[in-house]
């Protein structure tokens, strides 16, 4: 028995060192503007069929408190992988393989352990998903869904997890939430369903609240309810909200900074306007070339060329080469460094350096600011 008991005590003793390397800062500590999450030199690989498999090359990026960062970019671009690996959530098969993801005051990069992904998965960040029927149990009523999650993080018992259930439920705006408390996900439509998912992700209060695509799924008019319902909430409850989307008329209505991610690198990033109107890489340009939003009558809509790379094999030059028909000589040999544009907006693209031959970019970038004026405002340049 001496034996048994020394080594229960020695792996409690284990556990409670684990525990005590993972002391997150108290959620007041960072204010509004600061770096709430510091990404230094990210790569995630997959094992993939007994190859390598490089979703994520060497990122850095900084998400400030208080901010709505979207992270834009063609299917496959990294956008979702680089996002779950904040939660804790990459596939059995990935694995941060270098870098640092620093978050009130620890490297979740670190993290092996799903006792240690409980400390932040929903209670500190919060991931709203695309389908809601796939973040939903079918066979769960919905408010006990909801209460599962407040007794389980903020420590509430039965009854007050069911008011803090309801009180949720109203606030996503779901009338009569009393008496919906017992409704099962089949008898709530696809808005409903979002609007409680996105009231399980705000059941704890986090500090950041990641959007992977969550109107995809819906009709337009659903869409713009539920933009609407997250950029509200984000006002009252002064959450981080980081959106991962393909639809750039998305970014327009929700980002305040933007993220363009390609082949598992980000190429661009500036402030919204910065993306909108003063676009610097080819492939931001062909991006928004391709919004049918801006089409015209009698007018082809633009379409990118060509695949992505695969990147089981390594990315020699810029990733983007073959499909760009800016590329110079250059970009089929060496990757090019992100250029400063100005203190907000940053490129990825030979095109910036000093020595590089002067191109014009595309017309329908250059007359978005009058082509949105057509659409909102009758005609006038905004």
């Amino acid at each position: 028995m001496g034996k048994i008991q020394s080594y229960i005590q020695n792996k409690f003793k284990q556990n409670d060192e684990i525990e005590q390397s993972f002391v997150l800062n108290p959620v007041d500590s960072i204010k509004p503007g600061e770096k709430i999450i510091e990404m230094k030199n990210l790569e995630i690989q997959f094992s993939v069929r007994k190859k390598v498999l490089t979703a994520i090359r060497n990122i850095s990026l900084d998400v400030y408190k208080g901010e709505t960062l979207a992270i834009v970019g063609e299917s496959g671009s990294g956008k979702s992988v680089l996002t779950k690996t904040i939660v804790g959530m990459l596939e059995e098969n990935g694995r941060v393989s270098n870098g640092e993801i620093n978050y009130s005051g620890v490297d979740l990069a670190k993290f092996t352990k799903n006792k240690d992904w409980l400390k932040i998965r929903g209670k500190r960040v919060s991931m709203i998903f695309q389908d809601p029927m796939t973040s939903l149990n079918p066979l769960r009523k919905i408010g006990s869904q909801i209460s599962e999650v407040i007794r389980l993080h903020r420590g509430y018992d039965k009854h007050e997890a069911k008011a803090e259930s309801i009180r949720l439920l109203q606030r996503v705006g779901i009338t009569d939430a009393e008496k919906r408390y017992n409704d099962y996900p089949f008898q709530y439509s696809g808005g409903m369903r979002q609007r409680v998912v996105i009231a399980i992700a705000l059941a704890c209060r986090p500090d950041i609240l990641i959007c992977d695509e969550p109107t995809t799924a819906l009709d337009v008019t659903i869409q713009a309810q539920i933009l609407d319902l997250i950029n509200d909430l984000k006002e009252e409850f002064g959450f981080t909200v980081i959106f991962i989307t393909h639809d750039l008329g998305v970014v327009a209505e929700v980002a305040s900074r933007v993220a363009v991610m390609y082949a598992g690198q980000i190429v661009e990033i500036g402030l919204a306007n910065d993306i909108f109107y003063d676009p610097r890489h080819p492939y931001t340009w062909a991006l928004l070339s391709s919004l049918p939003q801006l089409g015209q009558k009698n007018e082809d809509l633009y379409s990118i060329f060509g695949t992505p790379p695969s990147l089981i094999q390594k990315v020699v030059g810029d990733a983007f080469a073959a499909r760009n028909e800016y590329a110079l000589k250059i970009d089929y040999i060496q990757e090019p460094p992100m250029f400063k544009i100005s203190d907000t907006h940053y490129a990825k693209t030979w095109l910036l350096d000093p020595r590089a031959p002067k191109v014009e970019r595309p017309a329908i970038v250059g007359e978005i600011s009058k082509r949105v004026a057509n659409i909102y405002s009758g005609g006038d340049e905004v």
